[in-house]
């Protein structure tokens, strides 16, 4: 039980300390008027040909920061799980960060197609 209490703990530091600085980070570009220099912005509204006035980049930013965090947290939390050697750990995490990037920027890319479709 103290070790999923002590895993939970880590996920949900892990992931608020991301979301915080993802969340500050993106506060200061759209400041600046520069929220098109955030690659994920880039990459949603290339790979999905979303229309830039359409986006509510405020709300798109803030679930980018969300997904992000989310990806950091549980990625750093089941890699802790795992009873096996540092290189091994190191490289499934490497592999599961770029599956949960993919899947979940996939998914969250049609729908946004679904709802700002360009046109």
């Amino acid at each position: 039980m103290d070790s999923l209490l002590y895993h939970s703990i880590w996920f949900f530091l892990v992931f608020f300390l991301m979301f915080s600085v993802y969340y500050f980070l993106l506060i200061r570009k759209i400041k600046k008027n520069k929220i098109m220099t955030i690659r994920e912005f880039a990459y949603l509204i290339h790979r999905f040909s979303l229309s830039q006035n359409k986006l509510p980049f405020k709300k798109v930013g803030l679930v980018i920061c969300f997904l992000n965090a989310f990806i950091l947290a549980f990625v750093s939390t089941f890699i802790m799980l795992l009873p096996l050697h540092m290189l091994w750990r190191l490289l499934i995490a490497f592999v599961l960060l770029f599956a949960l990037i993919y899947a979940l920027y996939e998914i969250y890319g049609r729908h946004l197609k679904k709802y700002y479709k360009k046109g």
